[in-house]
């Protein structure tokens, strides 16, 4: 299982519209707006890195108001 961090910019005053979009993507764990340069964080899993990696684009960069994503897989070291 892999999980990761989407870090997410929007265009002004989308943040939680967005947010609440996103929550409903199978696969993410949880979906926050938050305040700082991102304007959402979003927990998602996925059974591989080529499965997390079609979420985010197919999935969550499709969705209207996002204007930037940074995926941040978590690492066990």
């Amino acid at each position: 299982m892999v999980q990761a961090y989407i870090l997410i910019q929007t265009d002004v005053g989308k943040a939680a519209e967005v947010a609440a979009a996103i929550a409903e993507i199978d696969g993410v764990t949880s979906a926050e707006d938050v305040t700082g340069p991102y304007d959402v964080i979003v927990r998602a899993e996925a059974r591989n890195v080529d499965e997390l990696g079609r979420m985010v684009v197919s999935r969550v960069q499709s969705l209207e108001g996002i204007t930037r994503t940074l995926t941040c897989p978590v690492v066990h070291i």
